[in-house]
């Protein structure tokens, strides 16, 4: 995280008449010049200096942060799990074989210069055309791609880091999304909430979360780098 501040707090009135709420977090500086002016007010109203990336986080409406609080890595939990949202490596323009995993011609005498062909994508003079959204050859990657139900194993709030094990999209050095996993967490947690076994809400062996949860000041009080616990055990231990 770097110098991550919540910029505003939003509430949309649906036409359902249902209230979103959400919160707006802007991250990594930039030059007031490189910064649109429209941008420069919005975040002269924030009182936080210019921003390179805001996102917002849908919240329930008692979870609303204060504008200008900075928020650090100890968000996360370690143990918990999260989702990861980046653009993907770019490939470039792919045949159907690398881009879709299809079989190809045969590899063997009589197939002429097609052995990574697609083959035939049409059908008869009825309907006569392609149908959209056929697999064909095309440019690949760089694309929005969320991995899911990755665990976060360390914490390191004097750094700001967040150690989160398995495999993330996007190049190095690009900028990552990271949420609460939607579906070991939130769907699990508004699940156990909607028939009333309320004790199953937060993580086990969590009584009660501190609010506003992640700020700066709550890692000043913590050890600057915290573990998850190893459940595995390691081959080489001998047994007890």
């Amino acid at each position: 995280l770097e110098n991550c501040q919540v910029t505003a707090n939003i509430r949309t009135v649906r036409r359902d008449h249902s209230v979103y709420h959400a919160v707006q977090v802007a991250a990594s500086d930039r030059p007031a010049k490189t910064t649109t002016v429209q941008m420069l007010g919005h975040f002269r109203k924030a009182k936080v200096p210019p921003k390179r990336i805001v996102k917002e986080f849908p919240v329930t409406p008692d979870a609303l942060v204060p504008v200008g609080t900075t928020l650090s890595a100890i968000h996360f939990v370690p143990g918990q799990y999260v989702d990861v949202v980046a653009n993907s490596i770019g490939k470039g323009f792919q045949g159907g074989m690398k881009r879709w995993g299809f079989h190809g011609l045969a590899a063997s005498h009589g197939v002429s210069v097609s052995h990574r062909s697609s083959g035939s994508a049409g059908n008869c003079q009825d309907p006569g055309r392609i149908w959209p959204g056929k697999k064909m050859a095309g440019r690949m990657g760089n694309k929005r791609v969320t991995v899911q139900n990755l665990s976060v194993v360390r914490v390191d709030s004097a750094l700001d880091l967040v150690f989160v094990q398995g495999n993330i999209p996007g190049i190095d050095d690009a900028h990552v999304l990271i949420r609460d996993a939607k579906k070991k967490m939130n769907a699990l947690s508004a699940h156990n909430q909607a028939k009333g076994l309320f004790e199953k809400v937060l993580p086990k062996g969590v009584d009660d979360l501190p609010f506003p949860a992640g700020t700066a000041e709550l890692a000043k009080s913590l050890p600057p780098v915290i573990e998850a616990p190893a459940y595995r055990r390691s081959p080489f231990t001998p047994l007890e």
